[in-house]
C-alpha cells in the first residue's frame, strides 16, 4: 500500500476535481474549470470548508439559483463542445430540488455536468433533520432521489471511502462522448465533515481520453453503396457534428458530391449560412428550401442528430415510400432510428473515411440547392419589411387576433413593432462573431429560420429541452467559455421572468452579458398552440382582472440590479441601442415591445401534438381529423 492523507469526504472531492485532465486529438486539458455553489444547510461546512481551505484551480462563483447557476455549467459545458465543465454544489433539500430541472436539460442534450446536492445524515441520527423529506415506505429516500430519473449516473456517498469508486464512475460518464450528461453524487452532509485515509495515488494526475471512433470497413462499405445507389442525398447536421469539429468536413463533403446540408437547432452554425449548400433549419423551425429539400430527398445522412420531433416535423417531413437513412452517430442508440443504416463512429472520423470512397458521385440536386436557397432568402426579406396596419394588418402566423385586438396591444405596449423585423434587425446590427443563446418560446422558431450565421458555432439553442429560463442563466455560462465575444440573450418576457436570477451574478463577477427582450405581454407561443388547434385565448396572455393588458418596465428591472438599459420599439431604435450597448463594458438589457402573432410560421412542416378528440367547437374537431389525417403520412418507429 502507498503513502496516505487525512482528508475530509469534501476536501478529498475537491483535492480530486484539480486532478482530472481530458485529452482529446493530442490536447491534454483540466477537465474541470470551477464550481458554482449556493451555499447553505448541508454543503457549507463540508464542500465549503473545503474550497475555503484549498480550492486549487477551481474558479469558484456564487450562484443566486441552483437550477440558473446549473444552467450556466451546461451552457458553458456545449460551449467548450464538452470538453470542460463546471460542477455544482447545493444545499440540501430545496436546493437540491432546484436541479432537477438543470438536470433534465443537461441529460435531454448530453452535456457533461457534475451534481453535487447535499443530502440528509448517513447516521440518520438527529432526523428528520432540517428540509428533509419524509416517506413511510422508505427511510432512505431523499428529495436527491427526484435526481435518479434525470442523471446520467446516479449516486450516494454515505461513507468517506465511497468516494473513491463513486467518482471515478462518474468521470467515466462524464468523459463519454455517447453517454455524456449529467452525472450525480449526492453526499450525506455528515460524511462530508468525516475524515478518511485516502491513498496519495488517487489524487495523482488522472488522464481521461477522448478518443475518436473509427467507423468499421463494413460500415463503411454500407454507407458509400446507399449513398451512390441514391438520386438526392440530404444531409442532416446534428450537434454530434459541431461536438465532433466536423465543419471543414461537412463542407469538403457537401461540395464535393453535391448534396445539401439542413440542420437541427443544436447542429445550427457548425457550418456558417454563407455556406452556398447550407439551406437551414430543418423541421417545424425550419426554412422552407430546407423542408422542401428534405420532401425531395431519397436518403437522409443524418450526423450526430438525434431525430426529434421538431427536425422530423412529428416523422411527416420525409416521404418514407422512397426515402431511406443513413445514420451517423457516436451512440449506438441513435443509429438505430428511422430504420437507419448504421455507422457508430465520430462524425469527423466517418465523414473523412467516406469521403474517399465516392470518387466519381454527384447528387442530382445540381443548381436547385441555390435556387431553393435564393427563394429562401426573399422570404427572410419579405418578413424584414412587414409593417403594422391598423386598418388591414395580416400577422405572420394565423389571423387568430382581429384587427380590434391587434390594435389593444399596440395601444397598451405603445408598439408597432413585428418580432421578424426586430430579430432580423438585431442579426444585421451585431458583430458577426457574437453569439446567440435562446431556449423558449416563439423565439427559437424565428432564430433557426431567421437569424443567418456567418462565423460558426455562433448559435447557441438550448432546444432538446426547450427549458423556459434557461437563456439568461446560459448567457453567463457562454460568456465565461468566451470572454472575448459578445453574448446575446434572446429571452421572452414569459421566459424571463420564469427565471433570470443570473443576472446578477453576471453583473456581480463582471461578465458581460446583453438581454434582448422581446415583451408581447404573454406566453406567446403558446397562445399560438391553442389558437392554431381550434381553442381560444385562454389564461396565456398578460392580463389583470379587469382584462387590461399588462406593460410591465422590464428595464427598471434589470437597471436596478446595475445593467444599462435600452427602450427600442423601431428597427432604428434596436440598431442604435446595439451600436451604443456594444461601447458599455457591463451587462445590458434592450427591452423591446413586440406584436403578438408577428413571429414567423411555419413552412411545409407539421406538429403532432395532443387534441381533444370530443369538443363542442367545430374548429376543435377540425383540428383533431387533422391530424388524424396528418399521421397517416407518418411513422411511428
Amino acid at each position: 500500500m502507498g503513502n496516505k492523507i487525512r482528508l475530509t469526504t469534501a476536501q478529498a472531492l475537491i483535492k480530486f476535481l484539480n486532478q482530472q485532465y481530458i485529452s482529446v486529438d493530442g490536447k491534454e486539458t483540466p477537465f474541470v474549470e470551477g464550481i458554482f455553489t449556493v451555499f447553505g444547510h448541508g454543503n457549507v461546512l463540508g464542500i465549503g470548508q473545503a474550497l475555503e481551505q484549498d480550492a486549487g484551480h477551481l474558479k469558484i462563483f456564487q450562484g443566486k439559483n441552483e437550477q440558473g447557476m446549473a444552467h450556466a455549467a451546461i451552457a458553458y459545458s456545449k460551449e467548450k463542445l464538452r470538453q470542460k465543465i463546471y460542477a455544482v454544489s447545493s444545499s440540501s433539500g430545496p436546493g437540491s430540488a432546484n436541479l432537477v430541472t438543470a438536470a433534465g436539460t443537461a441529460l435531454a442534450n448530453n452535456i457533461p455536468i457534475l451534481l453535487l446536492p447535499a443530502d440528509t445524515f448517513a447516521t440518520r441520527q438527529p432526523d428528520p433533520v432540517l428540509q428533509q423529506v419524509e416517506q413511510e415506505y422508505s427511510a432512505a429516500v431523499t428529495t436527491n432521489d427526484a435526481l435518479k430519473p434525470v442523471s446520467r449516473y446516479w449516486d450516494r456517498v454515505t461513507r468517506p471511502e465511497q468516494l473513491m469508486s463513486s467518482l471515478i464512475r462518474a468521470f467515466e460518464v462524464l468523459t463519454d462522448p455517447a453517454q455524456g450528461g449529467p452525472a450525480t453524487v449526492c453526499i450525506c452532509q455528515d460524511t462530508e465533515g468525516e475524515a478518511y485515509d485516502y491513498e496519495e495515488a488517487f489524487f495523482q494526475k488522472r488522464v481521461h481520453y477522448m478518443d475518436r471512433r473509427e467507423p468499421s470497413e463494413r460500415e463503411l462499405e454500407a454507407a458509400a453503396e446507399l449513398i451512390r445507389s441514391s438520386k438526392k442525398p440530404l444531409i442532416l447536421v446534428g450537434g454530434g457534428a459541431k461536438y465532433s469539429e466536423a465543419r471543414d468536413e461537412l463542407i469538403a463533403f457537401s461540395e464535393a458530391y453535391d448534396i445539401p446540408l439542413v440542420e437541427t437547432q443544436a447542429g445550427k452554425s457548425t457550418v456558417e449560412y454563407t455556406f452556398a449548400n447550407n439551406l437551414g433549419g430543418m423541421g417545424i423551425t425550419g426554412t422552407l428550401a430546407a423542408n422542401k429539400a428534405a420532401r425531395e430527398a431519397d436518403l437522409i445522412i443524418g450526423i450526430g442528430t438525434r431525430y426529434t420531433d421538431f427536425a422530423t416535423s412529428s416523422k411527416t417531413a420525409f416521404d418514407f415510400d422512397r426515402t431511406r437513412f443513413l445514420n451517423i452517430n457516436v451512440s449506438r442508440m441513435q443509429t438505430y432510428k428511422l430504420d437507419a443504416v448504421s455507422v457508430v463512429a465520430d462524425a469527423k472520423r466517418a465523414l473523412i473515411a467516406l469521403h474517399n470512397r465516392l470518387e466519381g458521385y454527384r447528387s442530382e440536386f445540381g443548381s436547385s440547392i441555390a435556387t431553393l436557397k435564393e427563394e429562401w432568402n426573399a422570404e427572410r426579406a419579405r418578413l424584414a419589411e412587414v409593417t403594422f396596419n391598423r386598418d388591414n394588418f395580416v400577422p405572420e402566423i394565423k389571423n387568430h387576433f382581429d384587427q380590434q385586438t391587434l390594435n389593444e396591444y399596440a395601444d397598451a405596449l405603445q408598439t408597432e413593432l413585428p418580432q421578424t423585423n426586430a430579430l432580423i434587425a438585431i442579426n444585421d446590427a451585431v458583430d458577426k462573431d457574437s453569439i446567440v443563446v435562446s431556449a423558449a418560446g416563439s423565439l427559437p422558431g424565428d432564430l433557426q429560420r431567421l437569424w443567418n450565421p456567418e462565423a460558426p458555432n455562433t448559435y447557441h439553442l438550448e432546444y432538446g429541452y426547450s427549458c423556459m429560463g434557461y437563456e439568461v442563466s446560459g448567457a453567463l455560462g457562454i460568456k465565461l467559455a468566451h470572454p472575448e465575444r459578445e453574448v446575446y440573450s434572446m429571452v421572452g418576457d414569459g421566459s424571463f421572468l420564469m427565471l433570470h436570477s443570473e443576472l446578477i451574478t453576471a453583473i456581480q463577477y463582471k461578465q458581460k452579458i446583453n438581454i434582448m427582450l422581446f415583451d408581447n405581454s404573454g406566453f406567446g407561443c403558446i397562445n399560438n398552440l391553442q389558437m392554431d388547434h381550434g381553442g381560444g385565448t385562454f389564461f396565456c396572455e398578460f392580463r389583470n382582472t379587469d382584462h387590461q393588458i399588462l406593460n410591465i418596465d422590464y428595464a427598471k428591472i434589470a437597471e436596478a440590479y446595475g445593467a444599462k438599459v435600452y427602450r427600442a420599439n423601431t428597427v432604428e431604435e434596436i440598431k442604435a441601442a446595439v451600436a451604443d450597448a456594444k461601447q458599455h463594458d457591463g451587462c445590458t438589457l434592450i427591452d423591446m415591445k413586440v406584436l403578438p402573432k408577428t413571429m414567423s410560421d411555419g413552412y411545409d412542416s407539421w406538429w403532432h401534438v395532443g387534441v381533444a378528440e370530443v369538443s363542442e367547437k367545430e374548429s376543435i374537431r377540425k383540428a383533431h381529423a387533422h391530424k388524424e389525417k396528418m399521421l397517416e403520412n407518418s411513422k411511428s418507429y
